[in-house]
């Protein structure tokens, strides 16, 4: 018999902690938790997720103390989509969860460094920072007597799974992660939760604005750069009148802050306009729709197609950025190498009974934080 929680609040569509679809690997029920709320500790406490402090957003970490890092981005994620799940009468903590362990799989340096590790295991599976996020919670992290990985919920795993929507084609996950693992409890093809979709859509709303945040902070561009992104000149506007009164980092605090809530009510006002037109009974409702519900309205897509070319543009092919990148994949490029020739020396050596050393050495790889990776690169080049 399953567990009651307090879950009037909720909506009928909504994910339920007292119907949960339980784990992998069964395990008896907390007195003071529901199985949502005990996914997100595991998150918090694993080392994977302690190791995004150290991990790069867009800025290498050792460049400064004020930028984001993976794990700053992940709380803010969080953040994010529990006031999205709170408003809309959803499941908060399977979102907290889901935000919180999405980015887990990240190589260090970011995107530059996920895209050399894939270089480095095209013969041999590949690299994707989404699946290696599964292979973290279901097989890397070895906390536990009984089974290997965090053992998380059915609704948070097929909340990771889907990050970017339904699987179409599982080849590429089944090459790097076996289907097996999940003992046929995840349907792939499905369209995920809503608090899975506002999971992804608040990784969106976060690292869009807060990219724009670090880019002025370190003087990428200006706030005249800036005013030729319509959405955002707009709401500059009213906030440059200040200037004189206030900081300048006040100022575009104010700015990023009145954006990211323009956003936010974007999400609940066409989420609230999709729901309305479909009216789901239940849950299963939700997982047999062909579209996103959680979504953002045609306007708003065409302001954050507009940012992101700005982005594109200004920060993430500005020289300082992209050659900081280029030294990051340098050094994983020479890591990889290395270490497939002297993998003993740094790499447990049971790990490589059940995989392919190549695939090991990858997770190695992926689990350092940048300063480790950096550090190692200088001892054994």
């Amino acid at each position: 018999m399953q567990k009651k929680y307090q879950e009037d609040y909720l909506k009928v569509y909504a994910s339920r902690a007292s119907y949960s679809r339980g784990r992998i690997y069964k395990e008896k029920e907390s007195l003071i938790r529901t199985p949502f709320q005990r996914d997100r500790d595991r998150i918090i406490h694993s080392s994977s997720f302690r190791r995004l402090k150290h991990k790069t957003q867009v800025f290498v970490n050792t460049e400064g103390d004020h930028y984001r890092t993976r794990l700053t981005h992940s709380m803010e994620v969080s953040q994010i989509s529990r006031t999205l799940a709170k408003y809309l009468g959803l499941n908060e903590d399977l979102c907290e969860a889901i935000s919180l362990a999405h980015d887990m799989g990240h190589t260090p340096f970011g995107h530059a460094g996920e895209k050399i590790l894939n270089e480095c295991m095209k013969n041999f599976g590949g690299f994707n920072h989404n699946i290696q996020t599964l292979r973290i919670v279901s097989i890397i992290e070895n906390k536990y007597y009984k089974f290997n990985g965090l053992n998380l919920t059915i609704e948070t795993l097929d909340g990771l799974i889907k990050h970017n929507g339904p699987i179409k084609d599982f080849s590429v996950y089944d090459e790097i992660i076996k289907k097996s693992i999940f003992k046929n409890k995840i349907y792939f093809n499905q369209h995920p939760s809503l608090e899975a979709q506002i999971s992804s859509i608040s990784d969106d709303i976060a690292y869009n604005n807060h990219d724009l945040e670090d880019g002025l902070r370190a003087k990428l561009f200006d706030m005249d750069a800036l005013k030729s992104v319509s959405f955002i000149s707009k709401i500059m506007k009213k906030h440059l009148k200040n200037k004189k009164d206030f900081r300048r980092e006040v100022i575009v605090n104010q700015i990023i802050r009145e954006t990211i809530n323009c956003m936010v009510l974007d999400v609940i006002s066409n989420t609230k306009e999709n729901l309305k037109r479909i009216n789901p009974k239940s849950i299963k409702d939700i997982y047999k729709q062909d579209h996103l519900i959680v979504d953002f309205s045609i306007s708003m897509k065409k302001n954050l197609s507009e940012i992101r070319e700005f982005l594109k543009i200004n920060m993430y092919n500005n020289k300082k950025v992209v050659n900081k990148n280029n030294k990051g994949k340098k050094v994983i490029n020479s890591l990889f190498i290395n270490l497939l020739k002297n993998h003993k020396k740094y790499i447990g050596k049971n790990l490589f009974k059940n995989e392919p050393k190549e695939r090991i050495i990858a997770d190695y790889i992926a689990g350092m934080s940048d300063r480790f990776a950096i550090n190692l690169y200088s001892n054994i080049k």
